[in-house]
């Protein structure tokens, strides 16, 4: 059976949405590092010796998923290193969450993120481990013209706002759900 083919302007707009995304999500743990470190250390997932190493060495590969998905030639290796950046988060996250432990922050925002582990989290994450993969291959061997690079610069900056979106939305949903409450 042959792997499926994507469009390249689909394939490049994915990828370039997650290498923002990637390397954004980086710059934010970097800037703060001592938050990103408290936010591992809550996980309670590594011993307490490994989580500064952890919370440093994990945005550096971040950034490198981010900056090697930009390139053809290094591609695969930015999408080895989002899969292992984006995986483990998933997975930490999910972990946590089916522990009932939903009151920390995930730390992928940095200091000016405040969300809650969820299952939406979960989701959001696994949806962008699927935009990952189609944004690692090369497409179609159709050849770019001009107008698709407005398409991908388009559909990137449309990918970037969904994201965002979609980030408010489940920053917002434990606090939409005290107001219903009425707590």
């Amino acid at each position: 059976m042959d792997a499926l083919v994507i469009d390249p302007v689909l394939a490049r707009a994915c990828g370039a949405a997650l290498a923002v995304i990637l390397i954004v999500g980086a710059w934010q743990k970097l800037r703060d590092l001592a938050v990103f470190e408290a936010s591992v250390e809550l996980y309670r997932l590594l011993p307490e010796a490994l989580v500064p190493l952890f919370a440093r060495l994990f945005p550096v590969l971040e950034a490198m998923a981010g900056v090697a998905l930009l390139f053809d030639a290094s591609r695969s290796l930015g999408l080895a290193l989002g899969l292992l950046v984006l995986g483990a988060a998933t997975l930490g996250v999910a972990i946590n969450v089916s522990r009932g432990h939903t009151e920390i922050d995930c730390g992928c925002g940095g200091a000016e993120g405040h969300t809650r582990l969820s299952l939406a989290l979960v989701a959001r994450n696994l949806v962008l481990l699927g935009m990952l993969v189609a944004g690692a291959q090369f497409g179609s061997e159709r050849a770019l013209v001009w107008i698709d690079y407005l398409s991908v610069a388009g559909g990137t900056l449309m990918l970037l706002t969904l994201y965002a979106a979609a980030n408010q939305l489940i920053a917002n949903h434990p606090h939409l759900a005290q107001m219903r409450s009425g707590s």
